[in-house]
Parts: structure tokens; sequence; C-alpha cells
């Protein structure tokens, strides 16, 4: 059984060499799981937006895959985050954690070879806990 990849702008298609069909899984679907990985991670507080995205969450329309931009070339992606840290936290043990975790769950729920998770953190929280 092997698999193909193939970049179609905003989907990619995993097609397995039976006769049962092919799936296809959007760039939006690769941004959810990155983003909902990211915050699993303790120290995380939130996920960063631009301001389209604060909007759309300030009507209570959840935006899953905000601060996220993945790039999908063939079977490799590329994940870039923008994060709210907790204050007090180590940015670089997050981090770190935050990489392996996304890394994971991209890999595993997938199939595609993640080559890089870039991170900025865009601010930290300093409310009382």
């Amino acid at each position: 059984m092997t698999k193909e990849f193939e970049d179609k702008g905003n989907n990619y298609t995993i097609s397995e060499k039976v006769n049962i069909g092919e799936v296809k899984v959007a760039d939006e679907v690769v941004a959810i799981i990155a983003g909902l990985a990211a915050t699993e991670v303790d120290g995380v507080e939130s996920m960063a937006g631009n301001i389209s995205n604060e909007l759309v969450s300030k009507l209570g329309m959840k935006n899953l895959s905000k601060g996220v931009k993945v790039f999908v070339e063939e079977k490799t992606v590329t994940v870039d985050l923008a994060l709210n840290i907790k204050y007090g936290k180590e940015i670089p043990v997050v981090s770190n954690k935050v990489q392996e975790n996304v890394k994971s769950a991209i890999e595993t729920m997938t199939g595609l070879e993640v080559s890089a998770v870039n991170i900025k953190v865009v601010s930290l929280n300093t409310d009382a806990q």
C-alpha cells in the first residue's frame, strides 16, 4: 500500500493504491489540528490572531485555526503559530512542547511529514491566576 500526496492548492490528496477511493484534506483541517495541539500544552494561554479573527470570535463564531498558517508542499508541512503565553512560564520549554505536540498530532492524524513548527510569541497573559 503506497501513499501518494498531491498538492492541490488548499487541499492535498492522500490516495492509497487500493480501489476504495481517495481522501482529500483541506489545509484548514491541518491548521485546526495544529491549533488544537498547541493549546493542549500547559503554558499556552491562547492562539493569537489578526483583527478579522478577533472580530469573528467576538461574534461568537469560534475559529479553530486562529493564529495558524500551514504550508503544504507535496508530502511535507511547515506550520507557523502565533501564541499568547501565560506569564511565569518558561517560553523555551513551552515552545519546545508545543513544537513536539503539533508535529506529533499532524503526522499521526494526516500521515504528512512536518518539516518545521515555527513559533512567534505575541503576548504574555499577566492576569492573576
